[in-house]
C-alpha cells in the first residue's frame, strides 16, 4: 500500500494525513471544504514546525512530509487511486453511512475501507458496501502524530488478510495496533466515556467543582489529563455522540448522557473547539480558568 486517502481535515483527519505522509506515504487529503482544507495543512506545518524546533526532525523531513500531500474536494478525484482510504470525517452515522456507500462505487475493487469512527459498529457501516471483506477500522487517537495506539477493529466480515495487512501497515506507522472486537465504543471508549459522564454526573451532582474532580483524578489516579478537561479537548459533542451510540447500542443506563452535558451541547460550549466548555478557552487553549457557569 502506497497511496492513501484520508477525508476530512479536521482534527483527526489532519493528524492521520500528517502521520502517513511524514512515514513516505502518498496521502490525498480530501474534504467538502477548501478552508478546512487550508486550515488542515496549516496544522501539519504548525506542528511539523515543533518537531524541527525540538530536533526531533530536519527542516528537509518537514519539506519531504508536506510534499507528499496532496488536498482535494473531491471524493472522486482523491480517492480514485487509493490502496487505502481512511475515512475520519464528523462522528455522525448518517454521513458515514453516505460516505462508504460512494467510496464502494468509485475506489477499485482492490481499495481497503477504512474508518477512524470511535463508536459506531464497523459491521453497519461495511453493509452498505459490496465489500465488507476489505472494511475495517482504524481508530486513532488523538494528536495523531504523538499518540501510539490504534484500535484495529474488523467487522463481522472482515477477512483475515485485510486485518493483517492492516495491522503491518500501522506498524510501519510506529504505532501499536491492538485488536478488538466490533460492539459499539469498542475498548477506547466503552471504558473511557463512562468515566467522563461519570466526572460530569459528579460535578452536575455538586460532589465536587471543575479542578477538584479533575485534581483528584491527576494526582490520585495519575492520571495526566482530568476527565472534565480531557472531555473538552475532545469535544463535548463528540462525548454526546459516542454516549448516545453506545446507549443505543447497549440499551444499558450506564451509558445514558448526563442531562449537564446534553445541555452544554445543546448551549453550544463545546469545550476548546467552541472556546468554552468545563474551562474557560478565551484566554489560552490550556485548561488554566474554569468556565464562569461552575464558578460559585
Amino acid at each position: 500500500m502506497k497511496n492513501i486517502a484520508i477525508i476530512g481535515a479536521g482534527t483527526m483527519g489532519n493528524g492521520i494525513a500528517h502521520t502517513f505522509a511524514q512515514f513516505d506515504y502518498n496521502v490525498s487529503l480530501i474534504d467538502v471544504s477548501k478552508d478546512n482544507l487550508d486550515k488542515g495543512i496549516a496544522t501539519i506545518t504548525r506542528n511539523l514546525d515543533r518537531m524541527v524546533s525540538k530536533e526531533k526532525i530536519s527542516e528537509e523531513d518537514k519539506k519531504r512530509t508536506l510534499g507528499n500531500i496532496s488536498t482535494f474536494t473531491s471524493l472522486a478525484d482523491g480517492a480514485k487511486d487509493a490502496d487505502l482510504v481512511v475515512e475520519a470525517a464528523t462522528e455522525n452515522e448518517k454521513i458515514k453511512l453516505e460516505i462508504f456507500k460512494e467510496l464502494d462505487s468509485l475506489c477499485p475493487a482492490k481499495t481497503i475501507l477504512a474508518t477512524n469512527t470511535s463508536s459506531i459498529p464497523i459491521t453497519k457501516i461495511a453493509a452498505v458496501t459490496g465489500r465488507p471483506k476489505q472494511v475495517i477500522g482504524m481508530h486513532f487517537m488523538n494528536p495523531v502524530p504523538i499518540m501510539k495506539l490504534v484500535e484495529i477493529i474488523r467487522g463481522y466480515n472482515t477477512s483475515d488478510d485485510i486485518t493483517n495487512q492492516v495491522v503491518e501497515l500501522a506498524k510501519n506507522l510506529g504505532k501499536v495496533p491492538t485488536e478488538v472486537n466490533d460492539y459499539p465504543g469498542f475498548v477506547a471508549n466503552r471504558i473511557l466515556m463512562p468515566m467522563i459522564n461519570e466526572a460530569v454526573e459528579t460535578l452536575y451532582n455538586n460532589v465536587a467543582g471543575v479542578e477538584e474532580i479533575d485534581t483528584v483524578m491527576k494526582l490520585g489516579m495519575a492520571h495526566p489529563m482530568g476527565p472534565l478537561q480531557l472531555a473538552d479537548f475532545i469535544g463535548l459533542d463528540v462525548c454526546l455522540s459516542i454516549l448516545e451510540v453506545m446507549y443505543e447500542g447497549f440499551k444499558n443506563p450506564k451509558y445514558a448522557p448526563c442531562p449537564l452535558l446534553v445541555n452544554m451541547v445543546r448551549a453550544g460550549k463545546l469545550g476548546v473547539k467552541s472556546g468554552e466548555g468545563f474551562y474557560d478557552y478565551s484566554e489560552s487553549k490550556k485548561a488554566e480558568k474554569v468556565s464562569s457557569q461552575f464558578v460559585s
